[in-house]
Order: structure tokens, then sequence, then C-alpha cells
């Protein structure tokens, strides 16, 4: 098969140890580029990715942003899903009163209520300057606009993450997808998007002309599996969680031993 669409989740798949991406990676994508094109589909903010398209001269591909929450084609948004107004509230009263940092963001948005570890470790790791605003601003001004986020980070200590957890599952279930990604970092987004179905947005709007069996995906976490499950060469880094290993079509070696640049050399042939 010859791949059209190369899908690929970033942290913990394709950076490396130091969150760059490996000359080795550059080096892949760039001879692929002009015949594949290399889709980023990650829980980042699109001024998160960016960067990295930068890097290896992708800026014209379309972005994957939170987790399947905004699907970009240039300055077009070809699908918007956002946790609703009231939702976001009710998370920000469930973290009062505790040391939980509650990031929100909307497109390339992101709001904080200061720069204290939690936003300047985020900040370091995107290499991107959020905006500082209190929370209460910050809902003041949704509030007016009916508006609500991609995306809600809540981060703080693990037993506090722990409790804000279970609230948030037993309160908010049926509407929100609640992602531990450590034990430190709660991700929340709506429960009608996914990664697998950011694509298939794609492929109705922007390559009508490939279909699944086109796509090869890499990933690393639970919320890889749809996209995986459904392309036609799902690949595992090696580093990735049990059952993502267990499910995918191939495994290749770690994020830090740049995997995806060895996969992508296997199956894409000169």
């Amino acid at each position: 098969m010859s791949y059209k669409l190369l899908c690929t989740d970033i942290d913990g798949t394709l950076l490396d140890a130091n969150r760059e991406l490996a000359p080795e990676t550059v080096t892949q994508f760039k001879r692929i580029k002009d015949n594949c094109d290399i889709i980023l589909a990650s829980s980042r903010m699109p001024d998160a990715m960016r960067h990295l398209q930068a890097e290896v001269n992708i800026l014209h591909s379309p972005l994957i942003a939170y987790n399947g929450g905004l699907v970009l084609a240039g300055d077009t948004v070809l699908s918007s899903t956002e946790v609703g107004f009231l939702e976001v509230k009710k998370i920000a009263e469930l973290s009062l009163g505790t040391e939980i940092h509650v990031s929100i963001y909307n497109n390339d948005e992101w709001f904080v209520p200061g720069m204290d570890y939690w936003a300047n470790r985020e900040a370091n790791n995107t290499k991107v300057v959020p905006i500082v605003r209190s929370i209460e601003a910050t809902l003041g001004e949704y509030g007016n606009l009916n508006k609500g986020a991609h995306k809600v980070m809540c981060m703080g200590p693990a037993e506090q993450i722990a409790v804000l957890y279970d609230q948030l599952i037993s309160q908010l279930n049926d509407d929100l997808h609640v992602y531990k990604s450590k034990d430190t970092y709660l991700e929340i987004a709506s429960k009608r998007i996914s990664k697998k179905s950011a694509i298939a947005t794609l492929l109705e709007h922007r390559y009508q002309e490939l279909s699944w069996q086109h796509i090869i995906a890499f990933g690393d976490n639970y919320n890889d599996m749809e996209m995986l499950e459904a392309v036609g060469m799902g690949v595992a880094v090696g580093n990735a969680k049990e059952e993502v290993l267990a499910m995918a079509n191939d495994v290749t070696a770690t994020n830090k031993e740049h995997g995806v640049a060895l996969s992508i050399a296997k199956h894409f042939k000169e």
C-alpha cells in the first residue's frame, strides 16, 4: 500500500526525550512530505504545533488539535466542538479551594490564572505563552458570548486531581471525556470528538479521493487507539501503553529512539 496521509500523535510518540523533533525524524518527514501529507494530531492547541510544522516545512498541512476538538486547514475551521460554557464553569467551581491549576483553551487562546509551576511547565513544553487572567474574568467573557472551551486542563497534586476526577466522572460523564494523562494532569474535552472523528472530517472535506486504507498513523496512548484501529496501518511506538501495543498493526522503537522515523523508513521505500 502506498500511504498518502500520515497522522501522528506528538507527545510520547513523535518527540524525543527533549520534547524536540529528532534529526532522523526531520529527515524522514522531509523525504516523504511531497508525496504524503503529514498531519499532526494532538491534544495540544494549534499554536503549540505550528513550530513543529515549520521545522519540516508542512505549514500547509491540516492540523488536528485538542484530540479532534478543532480541525484546521490553514485558516479554515473544518470542525469545532467545544465543552459547553456551563460545563467549563462547573469544572472551575469544583476546583475552588484546592491547589489545582485550571487552564482554559479555545482555538489559539490559552488562559491561565497565573504563571505558576504548572503554567510555566506547559509553556516550556509547548513553546506557547499563555494569557494571564483570572478564571472569573475568563468565565465572565465566555458567559457573555455563550462560548465554550476546546479543552480544559486541570493540573495539581495527585490526591486532589484524583478527587476532582471522581467528581467529574460522577457529575459530567455523559457529556465530557475526562482523560487522566498523568496522576497530576486531567485533560477535559467533549465526548463527541476523537482523533478518528477528526480524520473522518478530513476525508470528507479535504481528501475525498482517499480512504482509511491510504493512512498510516502513529500513537502511544489510549486516546490514539481509535485512530490506530481505523487506519490502514496503525503503528504504536515501543513505549506505548500495553493495550495500544496489543492492538496496533505494527510496533516500532520508542519515541526516545525516534521510532516514528524508523517506521517511515520501513513503510516508505525509495
